[in-house]
């Protein structure tokens, strides 16, 4: 009988301890997607110059409490082709492009709403082109983008989220 109310008694504190674990922060929805140039970064955070083929992320997050302000930090891997466009806005078949890869990050705070809730966007600029120089009459612009290992952590509480998958696009082949 008393193994019966020892068995009992751990399985009542092993559900009582799953059901804390559940009660704090936590990100519930997380997606990415590289940008088309149509989207301003004021469509996430406060500016409002355009992010073409910057990284979108989206996420909520639950478990906070109420009007709580809570910094978060977006981080990926990005690689970015730039190339020369001549006037007529063609990409000639020259070898003038140049691919740049490594980190990209943006923070940005948000206050939880009376539930305890989050839900924000993160805009990220993409990598600067490098040392890429064009002909005169040619401008330089970016012809593709990809973003991996996307991350979205909440700094204050000290949790993450990863997004998988690869985020690309292409704009002159």
């Amino acid at each position: 009988m008393h193994r019966i109310g020892v068995t009992i008694t751990c399985l009542l504190l092993g559900s009582l301890t799953a059901g804390l674990a559940n009660a704090g922060p936590r990100f519930i929805d997380t997606n990415a997607f590289a940008t088309d140039g149509n989207l301003r970064a004021a469509d996430a955070i406060s500016t409002s110059q355009p992010i073409h083929g910057g990284l979108f992320v989206t996420f909520k997050e639950v478990g906070l409490g109420s009007n709580a302000g809570t910094l978060y930090r977006v981080t990926a891997d990005a690689s970015a082709t730039y190339g020369c466009v001549n006037g007529g806005s063609n990409h000639p078949k020259a070898t003038n492009k140049q691919t740049v890869a490594g980190p990209v990050a943006a923070s940005a705070t948000f206050s939880s709403d009376q539930n305890g809730q989050v839900s924000g966007s993160i805009a990220v600029a993409p990598l600067s082109p490098g040392t890429l120089s064009c002909p005169q009459g040619q401008t330089q612009e970016l012809v593709s983008v990809s973003y991996t290992n996307v991350v979205v952590t909440d700094l204050t509480n000290g949790i993450s989220s990863s997004i998988p998958g690869t985020f690309s696009l292409t704009f002159f082949k």
